[in-house]
């Protein structure tokens, strides 16, 4: 039984106009279904992705009027975001400093070519070339170039104070592997001193930064708190129901509290936290986002589930426009 890969990630946003515009007219993703948040309906719940809307490429924003996080441990640190080539990432250092962002140096992460960046909330992310590794479902639609469009997710980069009781999760729990370890520099501190964090990358299924966790463990890092511009959760890629309801069980039989099984009509969910409070789910591939809107029309209207339809001119009329 193995997760296949990274499955979505969901983030916070203050701002879901702005939000929209940024991941749609800049990084060139596809608003692939504009609902709410089963859980908040008052929130919008926006999912980005490529032009199949294929697993692994699932960027969502739960839009929530809060402030900006603060980071910290315990928490998702960094997301990665794979492009195609090199080129492709000086092509995405020129764009992302045209509209003023917060843009690093290409520079070498773990073996692989990367370019640090954050949204205009602060939202962190890294484009890491996966010298074309993935298959690309374009977007026709896309202002970027094809070569140049985002491919989906990974590596997911956790910042942790201490490794055992995550990495135990990981490696005993959810059947992960862990392949190497590198260095990162850490913050400086008051003298201007800084040390060297050690991370250790975990592994499932395959491997390939679409299936990798980064664990950065800083004993002196501040603990983190939830707000725009920061991660929710990150969900786990299982292929069918059998194998989805195989993991409740597992969960179940290793004394492992978790949401129990929950239908979001796009995809099941299992949610558990690990032992440093991260929020994580597992998440099938199906049924999809076409279950309910043709896919060559996805994102193009308020999507609602079955179960949410008889509230739909409530929910409406409690949502601003994107």
């Amino acid at each position: 039984m193995q997760l296949t890969g990274i499955h979505h990630l969901t983030a916070v946003t203050a701002r879901a106009s702005e939000n929209h515009a940024f991941y749609t007219q800049v990084l060139g993703l596809r608003l692939v279904k504009k609902t709410v948040n089963q859980d908040d309906v008052s929130a919008y719940h926006l999912f980005y992705a490529d032009g199949a809307a294929s697993p692994g490429t699932d960027l969502t924003f739960f839009d929530w009027p809060v402030g900006r996080e603060r980071r910290g441990a315990h928490s998702v640190c960094r997301t990665g975001l794979r492009v195609g080539s090199a080129e492709s990432l000086a092509w995405w250092r020129d764009r992302l400093s045209q509209h003023e962002l917060v843009v690093g140096e290409i520079h070498e992460r773990d073996g692989r070519a990367t370019l640090d960046f954050e949204d205009p909330e602060g939202q962190r992310f890294a484009l890491v070339n996966d010298d074309g590794g993935f298959a690309l479902n374009p977007w026709d639609q896309s202002p970027v170039p094809l070569e140049h469009q985002i491919r989906g997710l990974g590596p997911i980069m956790l910042c942790v104070p201490q490794l055992k009781r995550t990495a135990d999760v990981l490696i005993e729990l959810m059947n992960m592997r862990e392949e190497r370890t590198y260095t990162l520099p850490g913050a400086p501190d008051e003298a201007g001193e800084s040390e060297d964090l050690d991370v250790h990358v975990f592994a499932m299924d395959e491997g390939g930064p679409a299936a990798e966790l980064h664990v950065v463990v800083d004993p002196n890092a501040p603990i983190a708190r939830q707000g725009a511009g920061g991660v929710h959760h990150v969900a786990f890629r299982t292929p069918n129901f059998d194998e989805y309801a195989a993991w409740h069980k597992r969960l179940i039989e290793a004394g492992y509290p978790n949401s129990g099984p929950i239908n979001r009509f796009y995809f099941r969910s299992l949610y558990f936290r690990e032992p440093n409070g991260i929020l994580f789910e597992i998440a099938t591939d199906g049924p999809g986002f076409a279950s309910d809107e043709p896919m060559e029309s996805l994102g193009e209207t308020l999507a609602l589930p079955p179960f949410l339809e008889d509230r739909r001119a409530e929910i409406e009329a409690g949502l601003k426009p994107l």
